[in-house]
């Protein structure tokens, strides 16, 4: 299991590898589609880390 500093660590690694690739696809006149899915992938896995931060409490079944 992580710590959370360590999944803040990688949260704040993803968001600045998406900010990279953004600037990327800023800067490169043509839209890359790889390059978009490779920003497509990074925004998942900061949702997901995201969502392991602040988990949901409470109850889903009744």
């Amino acid at each position: 299991m992580r710590t959370e500093q360590q999944i803040q660590r990688k949260l704040n690694e993803l968001t600045m590898q998406k900010k990279t690739l953004e600037s990327r696809l800023t800067n490169d006149a043509s839209t890359d589609a790889s390059l978009l899915a490779h920003i497509e992938r990074v925004e998942d896995s900061i949702l997901l880390l995201e969502w392991v931060l602040n988990a949901p409490s409470g109850k889903y079944h009744a």
